[in-house]
């Protein structure tokens, strides 16, 4: 490995690592019906915990990882979180029932755990602090293109099988850590303390039986006492977990963190626009295949322009707008216009397909995901302390991920038990004013928190 190793070459390669593990957060969507074919189950409540088992653990350990990835060298750990992940890529692909596949999928999202705030402490360690907006802005923007295009490439995967949905993943992930054994710079870790596992299991358990109950209402009723006891059991374990952070002398997330104001207003901002973000993603897929009947391929073809205009947003148009109005402006905007294209689908789509509606209908959403996202992870993380930049970007990825999972559990406790065709397209539309909703909760935290006007990238 070469200290002389550029910063551009740094983030091309922390950028492979982030599309794998960005494109395994949707690419399964659009798998769902073949894998619950394959593998005997279809009800949609299992089948969600290939996503949301996935989401909960990569968002859980995000900090854990960030925290111990900072006594090692930045290399090094990246490095093992794309050998770990492209192992447990290989195996979902050999899955013979969705308990196994789940289980793998959880092993994967370790991986992605350890990969994604070392390859952002990688970017922030070797880039000056003028160009390390633009450089966040560049690897949030490419990971969100990531996530979104997940189905469109699913789309063309599955159409061999839902098993090369994973496999995908190996040849890039070898590559990347060839390339990134050679060219990566070492960066070295430095005396930190030894996060708390205690506290990791509190935030997994937490949001893993808050996610079950909010799953199990449409099936089970909102009074029945499992998820009575789930809602019970997450609320005792998310409030220890805060408990923890306030009063422990090595807290898992640093409170002096939100004393940040930037980082506070990135975070309280991202919680909603991912939950709606995940939530809306999923019904798409959904959508086009339980109502209008589309093949994968067709569904993925389908939602590709909104995934396209993330990067073309964020690269091309975000930078220049926050360096004229400022992030608070840009990121308003972002969820301004991705609530509109949701409320769009909520009144308009119809029963009958149209491709037309499709294509253009996700526009908005695009754009409003390559405001929005980017924007908040550059504003978030450039803010942060040097000693903290692999802890901070975690708490923001964590609460990008939960989100992502929330939003999952929303939408199949309202779609997941519609019966006949009619309450079934009525349900995806109140899912739909819900995600709505839940996007515009994040303009208050812009609101509410007063902004410091950050400049525009290099």
């Amino acid at each position: 490995m070469t200290a002389a190793t550029r910063p551009g070459q740094v983030l091309a390669i922390v950028c492979a690592g982030i599309v794998l593990a960005n494109l395994d957060l949707f690419i399964v969507n659009v798998a769902l019906p073949n894998i619950a074919q394959e593998l005997n189950d279809a009800n949609l409540g299992n089948l969600s915990w290939i996503l949301n088992g996935y989401a909960i653990v990569y968002a859980a350990l995000l900090v854990f990882c960030g925290r111990l990835a900072e006594r090692f060298p930045r290399n090094h750990s990246f490095l093992a979180g794309i050998a770990l992940f492209t192992t447990a890529s290989a195996a979902c692909a050999l899955a013979n029932s969705v308990e196994t596949l789940v289980a793998f999928r959880l092993v994967q999202a370790a991986g992605a755990a350890l990969l994604t705030p070392t390859s952002l402490g990688l970017i922030l360690a070797t880039y000056p602090v003028e160009r390390r907006g633009g450089a966040v802005r560049v690897w949030a923007a490419v990971g969100g293109f990531a996530a979104a295009l997940g189905p469109l490439v699913g789309g063309l995967l599955v159409t061999a099988s839902w098993r090369w949905i994973f496999l995908v993943n190996v040849p890039i992930g070898l590559l990347a850590l060839t390339v990134g054994w050679i060219k990566l710079p070492r960066v070295p870790g430095h005396d930190a303390p030894t996060p708390p596992f205690g506290a990791a299991v509190l935030i997994t358990g937490g949001i893993a039986t808050l996610t079950f109950g909010i799953v199990k209402m449409s099936d089970w009723g909102w009074n029945a006492p499992p998820v009575v006891w789930s809602f019970a059991a997450a609320v005792t374990m998310l409030t220890l977990f805060i408990v923890h952070c306030l009063r422990s002398n090595n807290p898992f997330v640093d409170p002096a963190l939100f004393r940040i104001r930037d980082f506070t207003r990135a975070t309280l901002t991202m919680a909603p626009f991912s939950t709606a973000f995940g939530g809306f993603l999923l019904s798409l897929v959904l959508w086009e295949e339980s109502v209008w009947h589309w093949p994968a391929m067709q569904i993925g073809l389908a939602i590709a322009p909104g995934p396209f205009m993330v990067p073309l947003t964020s690269l091309l148009l975000a930078g220049r707008l926050i360096a004229r109005f400022g992030a608070t402006a840009v990121v308003a905007a972002g969820l301004i216009v991705f609530s509109a294209g949701v409320i769009v689908w909520a009144v308009l789509a119809g029963p009958q397909p149209q491709l037309w509606f499709a294509v253009l209908c996700v526009i908005p959403s695009g754009i409003g995901v390559g405001l929005t996202l980017p924007t908040l992870m550059g504003v978030g993380t450039s803010a942060l302390p040097t000693s903290s930049f692999a802890t901070g970007s975690g708490v923001i990825n964590m609460v990008r991920q939960l989100g992502f999972a929330v939003g999952v559990a929303i939408f199949v406790a309202i779609v997941g038990s519609s019966g006949s065709a009619e309450a079934h397209m009525a349900a995806f539309r109140l899912a739909w004013w819900a995600m709505a909703g839940i996007t515009a909760l994040g303009l208050l935290p812009l609101l509410l928190v007063r902004r410091r006007k950050h400049p525009g990238p290099s």
